[in-house]
């Protein structure tokens, strides 16, 4: 399954209703280490489905970038029963991703 297209309007019922946890990937088009992640967040989409993952651009949704307090892209959140549960800053592997997803 691809990425969700996180927004505002969606996010609701996207994440915090979720029935599984739920990675964000806060990115822009201009992000370098952001086009380099871009592939591995798709991957990802494709591969796991315990998991919901969701892009946030941070220059359409700035009201949910600045809820999470996004201060450097890529920003990744994951986030599980409407609660952050793990926060990671900077281009990370896919395997650095996959750690980040093992909720305890």
């Amino acid at each position: 399954m691809a990425a969700v297209h996180i927004t505002t309007d969606n996010f609701e019922t996207e994440v915090l209703q979720s029935d599984k946890p739920v990675l964000l990937d806060f990115w822009a088009s201009w992000c370098g280490p952001c086009q380099q992640l871009s592939p591995i967040i798709e991957e990802l989409a494709e591969e796991v489905t315990d998991v919901k993952i969701g892009k946030v651009n941070i220059d359409e949704e700035m009201e949910l970038a600045k809820k999470f307090r996004v201060m450097s892209i890529p920003t990744l959140v994951v986030i599980d029963k409407g609660e952050k549960v793990n926060v990671a800053i900077g281009a990370k592997t896919k395997e650095e991703i996959q750690n980040m997803l093992i909720i305890k």
